[in-house]
Formats: C-alpha cells, structure tokens, sequence
C-alpha cells in the first residue's frame, strides 16, 4: 500500500532534479491509477490529491505553475485523477452488490444442503460435494441422513439429470420429500414410493424446462440401516450407481438384484420384494457416489477405477478414505471435474452408547435427533 506515495514522493523529487528539461510530472498518474487496484476509494481520492498536490509543488518549484504546459498537466492529472477515483467507487458499489449476493447463494444452498453430523446413531459420516459449476457449492447432486422412527438410519443420495445450479430445484425436491418423509413412513419402500410421487406430481414445477427441453429425472439410492448390527440393512436403488462395501480391506460392490427406474421416469410402485438386503457389520463401511465420481474421465479418456482404487486405500477411518479419494479423483481428472459429483463414506463404529428414536406422540411424530454432534 505505501508503494504509490512513495512512487508519488520518487517522481518529485526526480522532477525537481532534473530541472525543466525533462518532465517527470505525468508520470504522477500512475500512483492513483496503482491505488485503485489494490485499496478503496478512500485511498484512492488521496493518492489522486497528493499527485496533482505534487505536481502543483513541481511547478511552483520550478517557477512555471500558469505556464500553458504546466496549467495543462496539472488539469491532465486532476481529470484523470478524478476518472480513476469514479471507476473506483464504481467497482467497488459492484463489489459490495456481488458479495452480498454470493453470500445469500452460499446461505440457500447450505439450508438446501445441509452438512449431515459427523455421527448419526452408529454411524460415522464423511462426505465430499464438488460442483462442476463455478462459485457453486451445491449442484444437481444430493444427499441426507435422517433417523427413521424406529432405531435405524435412513440416507438417500441421488443425482440430477443435469448439473449445475439449473439442477437445484429439482435436488431440493428430493431432499424436501426425504426429509418430510424419512420419519413418517415405517418401510423404506413406502418412503421410496412417496419420493417418486412427490416427483412425478412437482417435477414440471421445478425443473428448468425453458433452457433444457430434455428428459427431467433424478437417480437415487436410498438405504436403511438399523443401530443394531446384528440385523440387516436395506436399500433401494433406482437407477444410482451402486455403493461399495469395504470390509477388512475388500471392496464389493453392492449391485441390486431388482433396480427400479429413476424417480419421474414412470409412477412409482414399489413392492416390499424389491428391497435387497446387506449385513453391515461393525467396522464395516459403505462409500456412496453420484457418477460424476465414476464417470470421471482422465486426459486420456479412461473412466475413474472407484473399486480398484479404494481396495488399494488404508480404511482406518472414514475422513482417511475419503482425503485419498478426493486427492486421487482430482489427479486422475488433471483439472475442475466437469460434472457435479457427491462422495459419502459411512462406518459402523464397533460401540456406541443408546440412542433415542423419534416416537409417537398424540397422532404425530416428533422428530429427536439422536447422536454426537446431531
């Protein structure tokens, strides 16, 4: 910041040195002109009255102040001086209006995607989000935990045909009717069903159908996972990429026996039958991903190898696996990814203290977050 007045302070003494036969005075223009890039108005309008203050002395100094060259640098750097200061406060009016709103974006789309606990029942979570859509924090892919109404967990992730913030709206449609539904509905088939009704019904409402007149649908993966480690966990899986389970560093990957379409391709009707069943054993953990991870491509073209590359990671703990992915995805592509992508990595702690349920009370449920950090 002292770099202008002592470019300011430079020049007039140098002016003064060499006399009238050279004139350094219009350089003075160049410490205003450097203020505006690195300070306010304030500094700026200074640094402009100093210069033309300067170059005033330098005349005055000189003996020439109303000689016809010296009255027309003085007016030359006090117009320009002034433009400089006007640009100024111009940029920085813009500056404050783009801050405010990215702040206000950056507030909706953590309400909209709201960071899941560190620990939800016995479940230890790590997740990752990358948006392919500059100063974007969130995009067509989604995610949410929430606690059923009996001791389990319920977790959806799913992604957006699209991406970028033109995706949001149909994300928050998703997630809204998880959330809404997660604690109301006793089977996650019900809940399943109620998320491709609220599609099918609010679709069209949501989607951006102006600018992008294709196909609007939403994949999804919708898991349940009781506390007790002893019963088995369920999802369902409608059109997602299939998640991983890693078990003393062997990496299977969980395919559906019966996967259902993606939600608002058809009405959804889904059978208890069509639920397919795990065992998710303590020190076990599920990796979660939308196919902006998978379909990743590297310079050369080639896909992102997910199962190869986390059987190759240490698994000591969810964080762990998920810095080595994100390091790893972000060499493999060589640059920004150019679709949204989602990571989740969920373990079963071998302990864990008792958790509440929600419960009914008088004919509603009431919601009791349950768990460290919850």
């Amino acid at each position: 910041m002292a770099i202008p007045f002592v470019l300011i302070a430079t020049i007039t003494v140098l002016d003064i040195y060499t006399g009238s036969n050279v004139q350094l005075g219009p350089l003075l223009v160049i410490a205003p002109a450097l203020t505006a890039s690195l300070a306010g108005t304030r500094l700026t309008a200074l640094a402009g009255v100093l210069a033309v203050a300067a170059q005033v002395f330098i005349a005055g100094f000189l003996g020439g102040v109303t000689t016809p060259n010296r009255m027309a640098q003085i007016i030359a750097l006090t117009a320009l001086s002034a433009l400089v200061v006007f640009l100024r406060f111009v940029r920085e009016r813009r500056d404050r209006a783009l801050s405010l709103a990215r702040s206000v974006a950056e507030t909706a789309q953590r309400v909209l995607l709201r960071p899941p606990p560190r620990r939800i029942g016995p479940l230890q979570v790590a997740w990752l989000y990358m948006s392919a859509q500059d100063e974007a924090e969130i995009g067509g892919d989604l995610f949410a935990f929430a606690r059923a109404t009996h001791a389990a967990t319920r977790v959806v992730i799913g992604d957006v045909r699209g991406n970028g913030l033109a995706a949001i709206g149909e994300a928050s449609l998703v997630l809204g009717a998880f959330r809404e539904g997660a604690h109301r509905y006793a089977t996650l088939p019900e809940l399943v069903a109620a998320l491709g009704d609220s599609v099918s019904r609010n679709m069209e409402d949501v989607s951006d159908t102006e600018h992008d007149v294709g196909e609007h649908f939403i994949t999804c993966l919708v898991l349940e996972i009781p506390d007790d480690a002893l019963s088995a966990a369920v999802m369902i899986n409608c059109g997602h990429p299939p998640p991983l389970l890693v078990r003393d560093q062997r990496v299977t990957v969980l395919y559906a026996r019966q996967p259902l379409p993606p939600l608002g391709v058809c009405e959804p009707r889904v059978e208890d039958d069509r639920t397919d069943p795990f065992t998710f054993e303590c020190g076990d953990m599920l990796v979660l991903c939308t196919d902006g991870v998978i379909e990743a491509r590297s310079p050369s073209g080639a896909f992102y190898p997910l199962a190869e590359r986390v059987a190759s990671f240490p698994t000591t703990n969810p964080d762990t696996l998920l810095h080595h992915i994100h390091r790893d995805l972000l060499t493999h592509i060589g640059g920004h990814p150019a679709d949204d992508a989602a990571l989740l990595v969920i373990e079963r702690t071998p302990s864990h203290r008792p958790y509440l349920t929600p419960r009914p009370t008088d004919g509603h449920h009431r919601y009791h977050p349950s768990g460290a950090g919850t």
